[in-house]
């Protein structure tokens, strides 16, 4: 049944709401993307990061449109709070879910949470969606689809407006390369998509294999804009920067040109580590000074089952050829996985001492495991596995249980191993040893000694700790459905 609708003056400061909820400590680039194109159009639009400072009754009561940022599965958990919030203080109000892991949980956010979803490309759709809201009176409202497609055409886009974001003295910060050091942090990405398809990421059942260059000139405004604001290190948050290297490359030269001063880290896959290992003296040069890579595992099966492309052997060699340009290598791990064995894991923990990598390693990455959200390519080959469980679709995802129960319970075990020591804000390599005990104890194997001094390095990395693929911790919950978060922030 369709609702009577009045015209509606979407110019209006506050028409429409961006709301951002969690991008891993970033200043939201989603948001500000979204913002500047939507104001382009001569809309009007508010914004607010809830991971920072929760949207207030008014600017919801004020929305026709709600649009909430969901480029991750943990954003996704606390959208759908802000989501249920806003349904209760303006039951009129038209909310759409943006991002990645919108596409992928379409269906059950299009029950009672969502009224639309747009996935893929998202700014000019979300235009679209804007405008359309505030047509004629005799326009249907938006038709509800259960499983919108992804929007993957080429975008012209806009220098992300930031300014009515929280500023960046309010997300995370490097830590070094000085011992002691701590610099802002800007984020900025040169593409979106992904070339590759690795079975487990959720970049693949969205984008297939196609990456979208973003135009040179928006990127380094970007990044210049932040830097005027204070940030003396830039993340690049392309799933990989060496997707079109010339275009990258491109964009660092112009950078360091243009900001010497300014550092910056990149995330890209084990075998681009190998096939242009010749540009990492150059990345150092001018500026890289960490490299993210998904290692993912050790294991052969388990790399083999999630497409990974590289090898065990490739890994030692990617820390090599990084390890000679003066680039720090932080891996990033799914350590549980159905194909996990405790050997396995107990192996992943000795490489982590052996290798010297336990300052290049956040413990959470042990705590990591496996998601399967709805459209994962891991189910793509119509047979569901043996150790597949129901979709659970309010928690964004199927349940799956090892094969091995010991590993569910390790799971558990250095869950709570990390969470405690988060707390507790535990030295690294003290949370790893506890991890590394578990592990062999799990495995009936006698630890062997690690009471001698073991390698530490002066890493620099970013104080967020969390990864996007982990589940949210109970106090990034709380920063949603707490109305005080701002004035716990000022206390701080």
């Amino acid at each position: 049944m369709s609702e009577l609708r009045v015209p509606v003056d979407l110019s209006t400061a506050g028409s429409v709401l961006l709301v951002s909820c969690y991008e891993l400590g970033h200043q939201p680039f989603a948001v500000a993307s979204a913002w500047a194109e939507l104001e382009n159009a001569g809309l009007g639009v508010a914004g607010a990061d809830a991971a920072i400072v929760q949207p207030s009754d008014d600017a919801i009561a004020r929305a026709r449109l709600v649009a909430i940022s969901v480029p991750m599965h943990t954003a996704l958990r606390l959208g759908v709070a802000i989501a249920r919030r806003v349904r209760v203080v303006n039951p009129t109000a038209h909310v759409c879910f943006f991002g990645l892991y919108a596409s992928l949980n379409a269906t059950y956010l299009r029950g009672d949470i969502a009224d639309s979803v747009i996935g893929g490309e998202f700014e000019a759709a979300l235009v679209e969606l804007a405008l359309g809201l505030g047509s004629a009176t005799d326009a249907p409202p938006p038709t509800k689809l259960d499983a919108p497609k992804p929007i993957l055409r080429r975008l012209a886009f806009h220098v992300p407006r930031r300014d009515g974001l929280p500023p960046l003295e309010k997300y995370a910060r490097l830590l070094g390369p000085a011992r002691g050091e701590e610099r802002l942090v800007g984020y900025v990405e040169a593409s979106r998509g992904c070339l590759h398809r690795c079975r487990h990421c959720p970049i693949t059942p969205v984008y297939d294999g196609r990456f979208f260059v973003v135009p040179r000139e928006i990127v380094l405004a970007d990044a210049k804009q932040q830097i005027e604001a204070g940030a003396r290190h830039i993340t690049f948050g392309d799933p990989d920067f060496l997707n079109g290297p010339g275009h990258s490359m491109a964009i660092a030269q112009a950078l360091h040109a243009a900001h010497p001063e300014i550092t910056f880290d990149i995330t890209a896959k084990v075998e681009h580590i190998l096939k242009h290992r010749e540009r990492f003296p150059e990345l150092a040069r001018l500026g890289c000074i960490f490299v993210v890579s998904a290692v993912e595992s050790l294991s052969s099966r388990v790399l083999e089952e999630l497409a990974k492309g590289h090898t065990r052997a490739d890994v030692t060699l990617a820390l090599a050829i990084t390890r000679e340009a003066g680039v720090a290598l932080r891996p990033s791990l799914v350590a549980f996985t159905p194909w996990t064995t405790l050997a396995d894991y107990v192996e992943l923990c000795d490489f982590i001492f052996e290798q010297g990598l336990v300052d290049h390693v956040d413990p959470i990455q042990l705590a990591i495991r496996l998601l399967v959200p709805p459209g994962s390519a891991l189910l793509s080959d119509g047979k569901p596995p043996p150790w597949l469980g129901p979709l659970e679709a309010s928690e964004f995802g199927y349940a799956w249980a090892h094969p091995d129960p010991a590993m569910d319970r390790m799971h558990v075990e250095v869950n709570q191993i990390v969470e405690t020591a988060a707390e507790r804000k535990e030295d690294a390599l003290e949370t790893f040893r506890r991890i590394r005990a578990a592990a062999y104890q799990a495995a009936g194997r006698v630890l062997p000694d690690d009471s001698h001094e073991t390698l530490r390095a002066l890493v620099p990395k970013l104080t967020e700790p969390w990864f996007c693929c982990a589940e949210p911790s109970t106090v990034q919950l709380a920063q949603v459905t707490s109305n005080s978060l701002g004035q716990k922030l000022e206390q701080r």
